[in-house]
């Protein structure tokens, strides 16, 4: 539970921590902007959501407990921070010597936890003690569990959550849809109070997950909503594919006479009212409605635009493609550019990516097989390159040693026998690719940095796991692999753990084991929680606390969300990865759901990230 204070920083730092050591990252911290390629010249700061300290705490142990915080992008260098208690509703007391200037955690020892205590922190600047943050609440007798549980009204099964800063608070709320018939969605603020609902209507009932009805949600890869600030103004919007009958929070209801008929609303974030709305382009109409997915990427470099995939099926054959990018003022939502696929070879695929490949500061929008710029136009295509459908791709830092962004794909039953690929992220030449006979269905793959003997990240299917950048196997019995599933930051190191099925792992190099005995770190059923829809959690992300990741997952009834976040202390210090604009983009996107990168290295021997071109929405 959360009370709010606001303070605004203004630069970046990264360093070392002198809290109970896990893992430490020495560099010294970086001074530059992100680099682009070539001396692009810089482009202007995109404003990003003015994020709190996120401060969460959880028992770490019978005697022990967690307190973890973010440090912001635009934190100056040299920030530490204070860390207060409150027993019982006393006065808070600070309970460090000196001022913390590592990783942005803290273990508290000496609280009495049978009573309820409350934790804040301020940021000390030139030896000054800054304003305090918003507090935590840990509940008396709370259960030694890495979790936050966050109370639901009842109703339907929840398959994704959203986040964002609905009430200008600076802290998420949480956005969750409900499969019920018709379908619905609900806000809630961070601390479980109920905001309002959305009844998406009759056209919400049919939900085929390949030709759904024109207001359903959420089935297949498809979603059709998304939270984010998309004005600036320090508040995050609901975006929504709607159709007829869809009744919005206020209660007001929205008509057309045509139920194939689409259109973009824009709702707001704290009373579920509409701001505006724009129809659904009508070029491919006659063969029904359009299933969507919707992200959000600053497109010119400045400003929040929403971009949204939307693909129906001519008869009972190929797929008709749109992709359309939206800009919404406050006041108005307008279509800014349309790209139909037509007759292109613009193969796509399951997860959608809104990231900038050429490091001009203008993101670009990423299917698995091409990639457009951000005005619309086709950058390129890998599909002359004999890529097809697949159903997983990542766009990261993979080559720490190399200008730009890499790229990862797997292949769907390539008549070539393409199985999988690593290409440069900006031009689309591939750089190698794993070819076998005959046909194969690689429904899986993942990059990250698993493995700190061999630099930048590994990336595997199930072919074996590869070092990126070398084209090497880093393990040679090519059995001994990780499931391919979701990558996650929790334990504090910089090797990257791993979600799978509700479990959360660590592939150890020095002693590999197969995918269905990696070292179990813990398993989210022993707290209550099950997965959001088949081996997915709901949302997953940097949500809460320093720069590890959230697991945002439900109990059996859908009344609680079950927020799992580290319980392991850590030195290393890192901004809010919240506040990295590739990583932030990520955050808006659903589909076949896949890790989150940033768009600097992230991984064993990394330097120091440079500081996000960003300023905050709303200061």
């Amino acid at each position: 539970m959360y009370t709010t204070h606001r303070w605004r920083p203004i630069k970046l730092v990264a360093g070392v921590s002198a809290v109970a050591v896990v893992a430490t990252l020495t560099v010294a911290p970086s001074q530059a902007t992100t680099a682009a390629p070539g001396n692009v010249p810089a482009a202007a700061a995109r404003p990003m959501e003015n994020l709190g300290r996120g401060v969460v705490a959880v028992r770490s142990s019978s005697s022990q407990v967690l307190v973890s915080w973010r440090l912001l992008g635009l934190d100056p260098d040299g920030i530490a921070f204070n860390v207060y208690r409150s027993s019982a509703g006393g006065s808070y007391q600070k309970l460090n010597a000196t001022p913390l200037t590592g990783g942005t955690n803290y273990v508290d020892s000496s609280a009495n936890l049978a009573q309820r205590n409350e934790y804040r922190v301020r940021p000390v600047v030139n030896g000054v003690e800054g304003a305090a943050s918003g507090s935590f609440l840990l509940a008396a007798n709370r259960a030694v569990e890495p979790v936050v549980r966050v109370p639901l009204r009842a109703g339907g099964a929840i398959k994704f959550v959203w986040v964002g800063d609905l009430t200008g608070d600076g802290e998420y709320d949480y956005v969750v849809d409900r499969q019920t018939s018709p379908q619905k969605i609900e806000a809630y603020r961070n601390d479980g109070t109920f905001l309002w609902q959305v009844d998406m209507g009759p056209n919400s009932t049919n939900q085929d997950n390949i030709e759904p009805g024109s207001a359903t949600i959420d089935v297949g890869h498809n979603d059709g909503v998304t939270v984010y600030d998309l004005d600036s103004d320090g508040r995050a919007e609901v975006a929504v594919r709607i159709a007829n009958g869809v009744t919005f929070g206020n209660g007001t209801r929205f008509t057309n006479s045509d139920n194939n008929r689409q259109f973009i609303a824009i709702l707001d974030g704290a009373t579920g009212a509409p701001r505006a709305t724009a129809a659904v382009p009508t070029d491919y109409l006659a063969d029904g409605p359009m299933a969507a997915r919707f992200g959000v990427g600053y497109l010119d470099g400045v400003n929040p635009s929403l971009v949204a995939y939307m693909k129906n099926r001519i008869g009972s054959g190929a797929f008709n493609l749109m992709i359309t990018a939206w800009r919404f003022t406050g006041t108005a939502v307008t279509q800014q550019w349309k790209w139909l696929r037509g007759n292109q070879n613009a193969p796509d695929g399951h997860n959608t990516r809104i990231v900038d490949v050429d490091g001009d500061g203008r993101d670009e929008v990423a299917e698995i097989g091409f990639v457009l710029n951000g005005n619309g136009t086709l950058r390129y295509s890998l599909g002359s390159q004999g890529v097809v459908h697949g159903d997983r791709f990542h766009i990261a830092k993979m080559d720490p040693n190399r200008v730009g962004l890499q790229g990862y794909g797997v292949q769907q039953s390539n008549p070539s026998g393409l199985r999988e690929y690593y290409y440069d992220a900006n031009t689309g030449q591939i750089i190698w690719r794993h070819t076998a006979s005959g046909l194969a269905d690689v429904g899986r793959g993942m990059a990250g940095d698993i493995d700190p003997r061999h630099p930048g990240m590994e990336v595997w299917s199930f072919s074996g796991v590869y070092n990126a950048p070398a084209n090497r196997l880093a393990e040679p019995n090519t059995s001994l692999a990780p499931w391919p599933h979701l990558g996650l930051w929790w334990d504090g190191d910089l090797t990257m753990e791993l979600f799978n099925d509700g479990k959360f792992e660590k592939w150890n190099p020095n002693a590999p084991t197969a995918s269905n005995s990696l070292p179990r770190l813990l398993t989210a059923g022993s707290y209550g929680a099950v997965n959001a829809a088949g081996v997915n959690p709901a949302h997953y992300g940097d949500i809460l606390g320093d720069w590890r990741e959230e697991v945002v997952l439900r109990n059996a009834a859908s009344t609680e969300l079950i927020i799992f976040t580290t319980n392991q202390p850590t030195n290393t210090r890192l901004y809010t990865l919240a506040h990295n604009p590739a990583y932030r983009n990520s955050m808006t996107l659903k589909g076949y759901l896949q890790s989150h990168h940033v768009d600097y290295y992230l991984g064993s021997g990394m330097a120091p990230p440079p500081r996000p071109n960003i300023s905050y929405a709303g200061a």
